[in-house]
């Protein structure tokens, strides 16, 4: 498992980012393409000023960039944080994985005719 030292600081923000669900839609939505704040705020019931407190949570976490032409402001997703996030998660899942291939090894070794490996689970009965 990565050791705490070792994770980038900006992953906790980028995980704050995305575990708000209007912002992870806006992140899925602009993974089709890059789109004007209006654009993005419209399936939202808020006003546009609370919506844009999101986007702004979502920029700052370097999920998303924006740039102004005119009066519209126009997002796109900035990959590098999301592919941070991916990175980290794919070191927690590969530690995960081995951590479990050794205890299926073990298993494997403790009961090496798989005694038991068919049956139904045991149901526990309540005593009367």
């Amino acid at each position: 498992m990565p050791k705490r030292s070792q994770v980038d600081p900006a992953l906790p923000g980028i995980f704050h980012a995305l575990a708000d669900p209007t912002r992870l839609a806006v992140v899925e939505r602009l993974s089709v393409a890059p789109a004007s704040a209006s654009e993005l705020a419209k399936p939202f019931a808020m006003a546009l000023p609370s919506f844009m407190q999101h986007m702004g949570v979502l920029e700052r976490a370097g999920i998303v960039t924006s740039h102004k032409s005119g009066r519209t402001r126009t997002y796109q997703l900035a990959p590098g944080s999301l592919q941070l996030a991916a990175a980290w998660l794919s070191e927690f899942r590969n530690h995960w994985e081995r951590a479990l291939d050794q205890l299926d090894q073990l298993l494997i070794t403790t009961n090496p005719a798989g005694v038991g490996a068919d049956d139904e689970p045991t149901q526990h009965k309540e005593q009367p």
